[in-house]
């Protein structure tokens, strides 16, 4: 009797996903992204298998977030950055999150034109995505898009924030380095940055350092140097730098990656790169946590009809929040 041949079972639908991007398919990334961003509930178990079969290949990139008020020059700076990386033989992934058209709810998708000459690139990889109503202007999948991009063999990751001055904290809870470009001249109130954000930078560089308003770079430069050697740094090995750029010129981004380089060789050796990771992923899992409850919430058809009610007993004083949280909570069995 010939033994019978056994053969292996056809990979299913986010195993294939998966290899197709390993293998560095661009389409089966921008395919595995909008997957990750999708709100039907059996894209989103999808979306988690498939992060979870991809991550063991992540967390090799450089994660660098960047922010500033809009017109600082965030997406020259990219463009001409990602070029020079490339051309030192990286691959660069720009996850974009753009403000939120009022009337599609998607995203503007002003960031890829910006970044003419790495948009065109085949050693880069540029996503736009809405930011929605996200605290901090990141994407509420961004995290899962990073780990995407770094399994599909991208070792550096900009995210490039919204910065419009609120509350930046999202990115700083999911990047290595966190760079805040500013303007020549002017302060807080004029730059729309608020104190908070200069807290959470590892660098600050002053782009549109040339021509006239060189002095005023200066200035300013000197303006904020004074003003971190008031704050704690986030770790006792790593003095937050204000260095001046042009990235429209292309000059000073040298500099700046030999910092995020440096801080990334310092952080990495002492063990504190691997512990602020270790904290993020902590962050993380709540942060998920919360969206999971708001899903149920925006899911469930008879809490979707009750929830006007309590919001208008809490809105008009008949009930107190802490009685319309109870509720809420008692409805979805918490």
């Amino acid at each position: 009797m010939k033994p019978v041949m056994r053969t292996s079972p056809a990979p299913g639908p986010v195993d294939d996903l998966a290899n197709r991007l390993r293998a560095g398919d661009r389409a089966a990334l921008a395919r595995a992204i909008t997957l990750v961003e999708s709100k039907r509930l059996d894209h989103q178990a999808q979306a988690r298998a498939l992060v979870q079969r991809l991550l063991p290949f992540t967390g090799k990139a450089v994660r660098l977030g960047i922010t500033g008020v809009p017109g600082v020059g965030k997406s020259t700076t990219i463009d001409v950055l990602g070029m020079r990386l490339i051309s030192e033989g990286h691959k660069v992934a720009v996850l974009a999150v753009d403000p939120t058209s009022s009337r599609t709810g998607g995203a503007i998708l002003g960031d890829k034109t910006r970044m003419a000459r790495l948009s065109m690139h085949e050693s880069a990889f540029i996503r736009p995505s809405p930011a929605g109503q996200t605290l901090g202007g990141v994407a509420a999948r961004t995290r899962e898009a990073m780990l995407l991009c770094e399994a599909a063999g991208f070792d550096v990751v900009l995210v490039e924030t919204v910065g419009i001055g609120q509350s930046e904290t999202a990115v700083a809870d999911m990047t290595d380095f966190f760079l805040v470009l500013l303007l020549p001249g002017g302060g807080d109130e004029l730059q729309g940055i608020k104190k908070g954000v200069i807290e959470l930078a590892d660098m600050i560089a002053i782009n549109k350092a040339d021509g006239e308003s060189l002095g005023r770079a200066r200035s300013t430069a000197m303006e904020y140097s004074a003003a971190l050697n008031l704050l704690t740094p986030d770790s006792a090995r790593w003095k937050p730098p204000v260095i001046l750029i042009s990235g429209l010129n292309d000059e000073g981004l040298d500099g700046l990656w030999s910092n995020v380089s440096q801080h990334r060789a310092l952080l990495g050796a002492s063990g504190d790169l691997a512990a602020k990771r270790a904290r993020q992923q902590v962050k993380w899992m709540w942060t998920m946590l919360d969206d999971r409850f708001r899903s149920r919430l925006r899911a469930d058809a008879t809490l979707r009809a009750r929830l006007p009610e309590i919001e208008e007993a809490v809105f008009t004083g008949a009930l107190s929040a802490t009685l319309g949280a109870d509720e809420i909570a008692a409805m979805v069995g918490l």
